[in-house]
Protein backbone atom coordinates (compact mmCIF):
# COMPACT_ATOMS: atom_id res chain seq x y z
CA UNK A 1 0.00 0.00 0.00
CA UNK A 2 1.19 3.50 -0.79
CA UNK A 3 1.30 5.91 1.93
CA UNK A 4 -0.86 8.74 2.08
CA UNK A 5 0.89 11.66 2.48
CA UNK A 6 4.48 12.25 3.29
CA UNK A 7 5.58 16.39 3.27
CA UNK A 8 9.02 17.58 3.65
CA UNK A 9 9.20 21.39 4.94
CA UNK A 10 11.74 23.39 2.28
CA UNK A 11 12.17 26.89 2.43
CA UNK A 12 13.08 29.88 -0.13
CA UNK A 13 13.56 33.96 1.53
CA UNK A 14 10.70 36.38 2.91
CA UNK A 15 9.92 39.10 5.59
CA UNK A 16 6.90 37.39 7.40
CA UNK A 17 5.22 39.48 9.75
CA UNK A 18 7.53 41.91 10.23
CA UNK A 19 10.26 39.71 11.81
CA UNK A 20 13.06 38.66 9.43
CA UNK A 21 12.55 35.17 8.28
CA UNK A 22 15.72 34.19 6.17
CA UNK A 23 13.41 31.72 3.48
CA UNK A 24 9.83 31.68 2.37
CA UNK A 25 8.23 28.23 3.68
CA UNK A 26 7.50 25.25 0.90
CA UNK A 27 6.52 21.94 1.49
CA UNK A 28 6.95 19.21 -0.87
CA UNK A 29 4.15 16.88 -0.96
CA UNK A 30 4.98 12.75 -1.74
CA UNK A 31 5.03 12.39 -5.35
CA UNK A 32 1.59 10.51 -6.93
CA UNK A 33 2.70 7.36 -8.96
CA UNK A 34 -0.38 5.81 -10.19
CA UNK A 35 0.24 6.27 -14.08
CA UNK A 36 3.72 3.63 -13.41
CA UNK A 37 2.67 1.58 -10.89
CA UNK A 38 2.33 -1.45 -13.00
CA UNK A 39 5.55 -0.81 -14.60
CA UNK A 40 7.12 -0.20 -10.91
CA UNK A 41 6.18 -3.79 -9.95
CA UNK A 42 7.11 -5.30 -13.26
CA UNK A 43 10.67 -3.74 -12.40
CA UNK A 44 11.58 -4.11 -8.47
CA UNK A 45 8.89 -7.66 -8.70
CA UNK A 46 6.65 -6.12 -5.56
CA UNK A 47 4.98 -2.06 -5.26
CA UNK A 48 6.95 0.17 -4.14
CA UNK A 49 6.13 3.73 -3.32
CA UNK A 50 8.68 5.15 -5.89
CA UNK A 51 6.75 8.44 -5.17
CA UNK A 52 8.03 9.07 -1.75
CA UNK A 53 11.23 7.74 -3.41
CA UNK A 54 11.31 10.53 -5.88
CA UNK A 55 10.54 13.68 -3.20
CA UNK A 56 13.23 12.53 -1.00
CA UNK A 57 15.77 12.67 -3.60
CA UNK A 58 14.31 15.95 -4.81
CA UNK A 59 14.74 17.63 -1.67
CA UNK A 60 18.03 15.98 -1.45
CA UNK A 61 18.86 17.66 -4.22
CA UNK A 62 17.37 21.00 -3.54
CA UNK A 63 19.58 20.95 0.18
CA UNK A 64 22.96 20.07 -2.11
CA UNK A 65 21.91 22.75 -4.29
CA UNK A 66 22.01 25.37 -1.22
CA UNK A 67 18.97 27.04 -2.09
CA UNK A 68 16.75 25.52 0.80
CA UNK A 69 16.42 24.48 4.30
CA UNK A 70 14.97 21.26 5.21
CA UNK A 71 12.95 20.94 8.20
CA UNK A 72 12.25 17.77 10.30
CA UNK A 73 8.64 15.82 8.45
CA UNK A 74 7.74 14.76 12.11
CA UNK A 75 6.54 17.71 12.89
CA UNK A 76 3.87 17.95 10.10
CA UNK A 77 2.63 14.25 10.51
CA UNK A 78 0.18 14.51 13.20
CA UNK A 79 -1.50 17.43 11.04
CA UNK A 80 -2.17 15.37 7.81
CA UNK A 81 -3.26 12.05 10.26
CA UNK A 82 -5.54 14.48 11.28
CA UNK A 83 -6.36 16.09 8.11
CA UNK A 84 -7.44 12.05 7.33
CA UNK A 85 -6.60 13.00 3.35
CA UNK A 86 -5.97 10.48 0.56
CA UNK A 87 -4.07 9.36 -1.56
CA UNK A 88 -5.31 11.36 -4.45
CA UNK A 89 -4.91 14.69 -2.66
CA UNK A 90 -1.28 14.05 -3.49
CA UNK A 91 -2.01 15.95 -6.94
CA UNK A 92 -5.03 18.17 -6.00
CA UNK A 93 -4.24 21.90 -5.96
CA UNK A 94 -6.99 22.81 -3.66
CA UNK A 95 -6.32 20.50 -0.37
CA UNK A 96 -2.75 21.34 -1.18
CA UNK A 97 -3.24 24.55 -0.71
CA UNK A 98 -5.30 23.99 2.80
CA UNK A 99 -2.49 21.66 3.59
CA UNK A 100 0.10 24.63 3.33
CA UNK A 101 -2.48 26.99 4.81
CA UNK A 102 -2.57 24.97 7.97
CA UNK A 103 1.34 24.33 8.13
CA UNK A 104 1.68 28.04 7.71
CA UNK A 105 3.21 28.11 4.30
CA UNK A 106 3.65 30.34 1.62
CA UNK A 107 3.64 27.39 -1.22
CA UNK A 108 3.59 23.82 -2.07
CA UNK A 109 4.51 21.82 -4.12
CA UNK A 110 2.44 18.82 -5.76
CA UNK A 111 3.52 16.08 -8.66
CA UNK A 112 3.19 13.11 -10.17
CA UNK A 113 5.82 10.71 -12.06
CA UNK A 114 4.13 9.98 -15.65
CA UNK A 115 7.42 7.33 -16.84
CA UNK A 116 8.98 5.27 -15.05
CA UNK A 117 10.89 2.62 -16.96
CA UNK A 118 12.22 1.64 -19.94
CA UNK A 119 11.85 3.04 -24.00
CA UNK A 120 9.14 1.04 -25.76
CA UNK A 121 10.96 1.41 -28.82
CA UNK A 122 13.86 0.18 -27.43
CA UNK A 123 13.99 -3.71 -27.54
CA UNK A 124 16.34 -6.34 -25.78
CA UNK A 125 17.47 -9.31 -28.05
CA UNK A 126 16.81 -12.57 -27.07
CA UNK A 127 14.55 -15.48 -25.96
CA UNK A 128 12.99 -14.24 -22.55
CA UNK A 129 13.21 -10.61 -24.44
CA UNK A 130 10.53 -11.04 -26.73
CA UNK A 131 6.96 -11.10 -25.10
CA UNK A 132 6.16 -10.81 -21.63
CA UNK A 133 7.32 -8.80 -18.40
CA UNK A 134 10.76 -9.34 -18.65
CA UNK A 135 10.81 -8.64 -22.23
CA UNK A 136 8.56 -5.39 -22.24
CA UNK A 137 10.58 -3.86 -18.96
CA UNK A 138 14.04 -4.71 -20.49
CA UNK A 139 14.18 -7.56 -17.50
CA UNK A 140 16.26 -10.42 -19.04
CA UNK A 141 17.01 -11.78 -22.49
CA UNK A 142 20.13 -12.92 -23.94
CA UNK A 143 22.68 -11.96 -26.11
CA UNK A 144 23.45 -9.00 -26.94
CA UNK A 145 21.19 -5.84 -26.13
CA UNK A 146 20.71 -2.19 -25.33
CA UNK A 147 18.70 -1.32 -22.89
CA UNK A 148 17.33 2.63 -22.19
CA UNK A 149 15.62 4.04 -19.27
CA UNK A 150 13.67 6.96 -19.29
CA UNK A 151 11.98 8.35 -16.61
CA UNK A 152 9.68 11.59 -16.70
CA UNK A 153 8.00 13.82 -13.93
CA UNK A 154 5.56 16.74 -13.64
CA UNK A 155 5.80 19.15 -10.40
CA UNK A 156 4.06 22.20 -9.92
CA UNK A 157 4.15 24.93 -7.39
CA UNK A 158 0.79 25.83 -5.33
CA UNK A 159 0.02 29.17 -3.53
CA UNK A 160 -1.16 28.38 -0.42
CA UNK A 161 -3.65 31.42 -0.40
CA UNK A 162 -5.44 31.31 -3.63
CA UNK A 163 -4.17 27.31 -4.43
CA UNK A 164 -2.92 29.06 -8.04
CA UNK A 165 -0.49 27.20 -9.90
CA UNK A 166 2.78 29.30 -9.62
CA UNK A 167 4.88 27.44 -11.65
CA UNK A 168 4.45 23.76 -13.39
CA UNK A 169 7.29 22.34 -14.36
CA UNK A 170 8.46 18.82 -16.15
CA UNK A 171 11.61 17.04 -15.30
CA UNK A 172 13.31 14.39 -17.77
CA UNK A 173 16.18 11.83 -17.43
CA UNK A 174 17.37 8.83 -19.94
CA UNK A 175 20.65 6.16 -19.60
CA UNK A 176 20.96 3.47 -22.20
CA UNK A 177 23.73 1.15 -21.60
CA UNK A 178 24.38 -1.87 -23.38
CA UNK A 179 24.27 -5.18 -22.08
CA UNK A 180 22.18 -4.74 -18.95
CA UNK A 181 18.96 -4.45 -17.91
CA UNK A 182 16.93 -1.58 -16.13
CA UNK A 183 18.65 -2.58 -12.78
CA UNK A 184 21.31 -4.19 -14.18
CA UNK A 185 19.99 -7.76 -12.56
CA UNK A 186 18.28 -9.49 -15.78
CA UNK A 187 17.37 -12.99 -15.63
CA UNK A 188 13.84 -12.34 -14.53
CA UNK A 189 11.15 -10.06 -14.15
CA UNK A 190 11.62 -10.08 -10.67
CA UNK A 191 15.20 -7.77 -11.39
CA UNK A 192 15.28 -6.01 -8.01
CA UNK A 193 15.43 -9.42 -5.91
CA UNK A 194 12.32 -8.82 -4.13
CA UNK A 195 11.90 -5.21 -4.45
CA UNK A 196 14.52 -3.96 -1.69
CA UNK A 197 15.97 -1.33 -4.00
CA UNK A 198 16.49 1.92 -1.75
CA UNK A 199 16.24 4.88 -4.18
CA UNK A 200 18.73 6.66 -2.46
CA UNK A 201 21.54 3.91 -2.04
CA UNK A 202 24.43 4.05 -4.82
CA UNK A 203 23.33 0.54 -6.02
CA UNK A 204 20.12 1.96 -7.33
CA UNK A 205 21.55 5.14 -8.25
CA UNK A 206 24.57 3.44 -10.78
CA UNK A 207 21.66 1.40 -12.51
CA UNK A 208 20.62 2.79 -15.95
CA UNK A 209 17.09 3.37 -14.04
CA UNK A 210 18.89 4.86 -11.34
CA UNK A 211 21.01 7.75 -13.29
CA UNK A 212 17.66 8.61 -15.36
CA UNK A 213 15.71 9.23 -12.06
CA UNK A 214 18.69 11.41 -10.71
CA UNK A 215 18.98 13.01 -14.15
CA UNK A 216 15.02 13.94 -14.01
CA UNK A 217 15.20 15.06 -10.61
CA UNK A 218 18.00 17.67 -11.03
CA UNK A 219 16.25 18.55 -14.08
CA UNK A 220 13.28 19.59 -11.87
CA UNK A 221 14.76 21.04 -8.79
CA UNK A 222 16.57 23.32 -11.29
CA UNK A 223 13.55 24.52 -12.71
CA UNK A 224 11.49 24.68 -9.16
CA UNK A 225 14.64 26.93 -8.24
CA UNK A 226 14.26 28.97 -11.34
CA UNK A 227 10.52 29.42 -10.24
CA UNK A 228 11.64 30.83 -6.81
CA UNK A 229 10.99 34.15 -7.51
CA UNK A 230 7.25 33.55 -8.48
CA UNK A 231 6.25 32.65 -4.73
CA UNK A 232 4.27 35.86 -3.71
CA UNK A 233 6.52 37.65 -0.31
CA UNK A 234 3.22 38.31 2.21
CA UNK A 235 3.19 39.82 4.94
CA UNK A 236 1.69 38.27 8.41
CA UNK A 237 -0.04 40.10 11.05
CA UNK A 238 -0.85 38.63 14.08
CA UNK A 239 -3.06 39.79 17.07
CA UNK A 240 -4.41 37.98 19.78
CA UNK A 241 -4.73 37.53 23.47
CA UNK A 242 -2.45 36.15 26.19
CA UNK A 243 -4.59 33.27 27.25
CA UNK A 244 -2.58 31.53 30.40
CA UNK A 245 0.72 32.74 32.15
CA UNK A 246 2.99 30.46 34.08
CA UNK A 247 5.90 31.57 34.84
CA UNK A 248 7.70 32.95 31.78
CA UNK A 249 5.53 30.53 30.12
CA UNK A 250 2.86 31.85 27.74
CA UNK A 251 -0.09 30.41 26.26
CA UNK A 252 -1.73 32.59 23.37
CA UNK A 253 -5.36 32.70 21.47
CA UNK A 254 -3.61 32.26 18.30
CA UNK A 255 -2.07 29.68 16.57
CA UNK A 256 -1.14 28.61 12.99
CA UNK A 257 -4.19 29.43 11.22
CA UNK A 258 -3.78 33.13 12.34
CA UNK A 259 -0.16 32.83 10.97
CA UNK A 260 2.16 32.12 14.04
CA UNK A 261 4.81 29.94 13.50
CA UNK A 262 7.47 28.00 15.65
CA UNK A 263 10.36 30.65 16.05
CA UNK A 264 8.17 33.33 15.91
CA UNK A 265 8.88 36.62 18.45
CA UNK A 266 5.85 38.43 18.85
CA UNK A 267 5.24 41.46 21.52
CA UNK A 268 3.14 41.50 24.46
CA UNK A 269 1.42 44.92 24.98
CA UNK A 270 -1.21 46.46 27.90
CA UNK A 271 -3.59 48.26 26.67
CA UNK A 272 -3.98 51.48 28.43
CA UNK A 273 -5.59 55.30 28.02
CA UNK A 274 -8.22 55.25 25.24
CA UNK A 275 -8.35 58.81 23.18
CA UNK A 276 -11.85 59.27 22.20
CA UNK A 277 -13.48 61.52 19.48
CA UNK A 278 -15.32 64.24 21.83
CA UNK A 279 -17.73 65.11 19.00
CA UNK A 280 -18.78 61.18 18.56
CA UNK A 281 -17.04 59.39 21.66
CA UNK A 282 -15.11 56.97 19.08
CA UNK A 283 -11.80 55.86 20.36
CA UNK A 284 -9.10 57.22 18.05
CA UNK A 285 -6.34 55.61 19.46
CA UNK A 286 -5.46 53.34 22.84
CA UNK A 287 -2.48 54.02 24.55
CA UNK A 288 -0.64 50.49 24.60
CA UNK A 289 2.85 49.97 26.64
CA UNK A 290 5.36 47.16 25.67
CA UNK A 291 6.05 44.78 28.08
CA UNK A 292 8.29 42.28 26.56
CA UNK A 293 8.48 39.86 23.97
CA UNK A 294 7.49 35.96 23.46
CA UNK A 295 9.62 33.40 21.38
CA UNK A 296 6.74 30.44 20.08
CA UNK A 297 8.16 27.49 20.86
CA UNK A 298 5.02 25.39 19.67
CA UNK A 299 1.90 26.17 17.58
CA UNK A 300 -1.24 24.42 16.73
CA UNK A 301 -4.50 25.54 14.96
CA UNK A 302 -5.76 27.69 17.21
CA UNK A 303 -3.05 28.25 19.86
CA UNK A 304 0.31 28.56 20.40
CA UNK A 305 3.02 28.55 23.61
CA UNK A 306 6.15 30.49 23.91
CA UNK A 307 8.71 31.74 26.41
CA UNK A 308 8.43 35.23 28.03
CA UNK A 309 11.46 37.55 28.07
CA UNK A 310 10.50 41.15 29.55
CA UNK A 311 10.72 43.95 32.33
CA UNK A 312 7.31 43.68 33.51
CA UNK A 313 5.30 40.27 34.05
CA UNK A 314 2.69 40.22 31.53
CA UNK A 315 -0.66 38.72 32.51
CA UNK A 316 -3.91 37.08 31.16
CA UNK A 317 -5.94 39.07 28.52
CA UNK A 318 -2.39 41.16 27.31
CA UNK A 319 -1.98 42.24 23.93
CA UNK A 320 -0.35 39.81 21.70
CA UNK A 321 0.73 41.43 18.22
CA UNK A 322 3.43 41.79 16.00
CA UNK A 323 6.26 44.01 16.39
CA UNK A 324 7.23 46.12 13.17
Amino acid sequence: MRKILGVLFISLTVASGGWAQTKKRVAVMDFDFGAVQNNVSAIFGTNQDVGKGITDLMVTQLVKDQVYSVIERKAIEKILTEQNFSNSDRVNPDTAAKIGRILGLDAIIIGSITQFGRDDQNRSVGGSAVGGIAGKYGLGGIGTHKSKAVVVISARMVDTNTAEILAAVDGKGQSTRSGTSLLGGGGSSSGGGGGGYDMGSSNFGTTILGEATSQAVADCSKQLEDAAAKLPTKVVTVSGLVADVTDNTLILNVGTRAGVKVGDKLGIFRKGKEIRDPATGKVLKTIETRLGDVTITQADDNSSTGTYVGPAPPKVGDAVETVQ
